[in-house]
C-alpha cells in the first residue's frame, strides 16, 4: 500500500514539494517519502484511535476531502510535524507542504479506492494493511457501501435501529414505504 501511495504523492508532489523553494530540490524524493509514511502512520493512526468511522466515511464519499475536513487535518499535521522533524523545515513551510498536498493526495486515494477498474487500491487491502491485519476478518467494503447508501442515517458508524427509525421519520410511513416501490 505505502508503494501505491508513495506513487499518489509523487502525482501531486508538483508546487507542494518540487517547485517549492522551502524543498531543496535535493530533498524532493526524501520528502515525497516522508509525506507518503506520514499519511500512512496518520491513517493508521486514526483507525487505531477510533477513528475509523472517521476514515470509512471519509473513503465513502460522504464528506469532502479537503481542509476542513477532521481527518485531513490530523493527517496534515501528522505530515508538517514529520518535515520539521526529517528536513528542518520551519512549522510554516511545513504546514503549506502538508496543506497544499495532503487533501489532493487523499481526494486521489479515495477516487482510485472507488473506482471499480483500478485494482491496486483495494479497500480491504488498505485497511488491513493499515490495522496490521486486524480487519482482516472484517467486510471492510461492505461498511463502505453502507456509509455510500446512506444506510447509517445517525451518523454513528453502524446501521442499526436508530438508522431505521431515522429513515422513516419527518413522514408518514405510507410515504416512504412507497418510494421504496416507485409509487
Amino acid at each position: 500500500m505505502l508503494e501505491n501511495l508513495i506513487e499518489l504523492v509523487k502525482q501531486q508532489a508538483g508546487n507542494a514539494i518540487v517547485n517549492n523553494p522551502a524543498v531543496p530540490n535535493e530533498k524532493n524524493g526524501e520528502a515525497v517519502a516522508i509525506a507518503g509514511e506520514s499519511i500512512t502512520s496518520g491513517l493508521q493512526q486514526m483507525i487505531s484511535q477510533g477513528g475509523l468511522k472517521q476514515v470509512l466515511s471519509m473513503f465513502s464519499g460522504k464528506q469532502d476531502v479537503n481542509e476542513s475536513n477532521p481527518a485531513v487535518q490530523q493527517i496534515s499535521g501528522n505530515v508538517a510535524g514529520s518535515l520539521m522533524e526529517k528536513l528542518g523545515l520551519n512549522s510554516q513551510q511545513a504546514g503549506g507542504v502538508a496543506s497544499s498536498l495532503v487533501p489532493g493526495v487523499l481526494q486521489s486515494l479515495v477516487q482510485r479506492v472507488n473506482d471499480p477498474s483500478d485494482n491496486n487500491f483495494n479497500i480491504q487491502h488498505i485497511f488491513n494493511s493499515l490495522s496490521g491485519g486486524s480487519t482482516s476478518g472484517i467486510d471492510v467494503q461492505g461498511l463502505l457501501n453502507r456509509f455510500k447508501a446512506g444506510l447509517d442515517q445517525d451518523g454513528d458508524g453502524d446501521v442499526d435501529l436508530q438508522d431505521l427509525t431515522a429513515a422513516f421519520s419527518g413522514g408518514g410511513l405510507m410515504d416512504k414505504l412507497k418510494g421504496l416501490f416507485g409509487r
